[in-house]
């Protein structure tokens, strides 16, 4: 799927820091033209790339190149991140040497990641604090996802110049920490199994059961439960349900306005008993408040 990230004319690129606990949790494959930055500032989070699967912990800096097509299948209650997007006219405008010739790519097969030693790491996060200021409310990035969710909602920051020009420099630092660090590996080639029933749930309109979904990957529920929670380190109904959330609240911020109940039946929960205990772990609250 191609992502619209919604970048006003103006602006380069967009940063913002994502956060579990009030970030919603869009677990679907997407791509876009725009070249993808994470830096992990605390707790986990895991992507499935390719039929691969990579976990990533505090410190860890990973790429995501225009074509990669990428999808963050889970994440630590505790996880925080930092999300760069740059516009391919930045790089353009930005990479002349062939130094950052690699930046110049348009996919990749694996993930192009690096751990941070805790000085490089210091550095680069307290560069992207800085280009923090000014932006907009930290609330309302994450309930957006940063550029918007179902809506017209799109980034903006109090000094665009200075967020260009500081976008241009957090990307050429980065680039030069990756050459210098290079990629330790660490990645687990799923199953087809596994595979399958990412791309199943991936749409968050899976509405069958979990024996269903089995018998359409191939094998038995037993043994695609059992799978599924060793190579992804998630139970296979924790994902289901993080599939159901974040398809709820892509409804409730849709055009028409349902009630929480109408929008946690079509998000396929079984009932709102069920809806509200997924809510209330994900985000703490029960979601007449989550979602004022």
């Amino acid at each position: 799927m191609l992502e619209n990230l919604k970048l006003a004319d103006g602006y380069d690129g967009f940063l913002f820091l994502a956060e579990a606990a009030r970030n919603p949790p869009a677990l679907r494959r997407h791509r876009h033209v725009e070249l993808e930055l994470n830096l992990v500032v605390g707790g986990r989070i895991t992507y499935v790339v390719r039929g691969r699967r990579y976990t990533f912990p505090k410190r860890s800096l990973l790429w995501m190149f225009p074509a990669q097509e990428h999808q963050l299948v889970d994440r630590t209650d505790d996880a925080q991140y930092y999300v760069a997007v740059f516009k391919p006219s930045l790089i353009q405008a930005a990479c002349h040497s062939p130094f950052y010739n690699g930046l110049r790519r348009k996919d990749a097969k694996s993930v192009l990641h690096t751990a941070l030693d805790p000085a490089a790491f210091d550095l680069i996060r307290k560069t992207m604090d800085v280009l923090m200021h000014g932006s907009l409310d930290p609330d309302l990035l994450n309930r957006e996802a940063g550029f918007g969710v179902g809506s017209d909602f799109s980034f903006r920051h109090g000094d665009a110049d200075a967020l260009n020009a500081g976008l241009r420099h957090l990307l050429l630092q980065c680039w030069r920490q990756q050459v210098e660090g290079g990629s330790p590996g660490g990645e687990v080639q799923l199953h087809p199994a596994v595979i399958k029933a990412l791309a199943l749930l991936g749409n968050g309109e899976w509405d069958g059961s979990l024996a269903q979904l089995a018998r359409q990957s191939g094998v038995s529920e037993a043994y695609l439960s059992r799978v599924f929670t060793r190579q992804m380190s998630v139970p296979l109904n924790r994902y289901r349900n993080s599939v159901r959330l974040g398809r709820f609240l892509e409804i409730r911020r849709g055009p028409v306005r349902k009630t929480l109940t109408e929008a946690a039946y079509e998000a396929g929960f079984g009932s709102y008993a069920q809806f509200y205990r997924v809510f209330a772990q994900s985000f703490g609250c029960g979601p007449g408040q989550g979602m004022r």
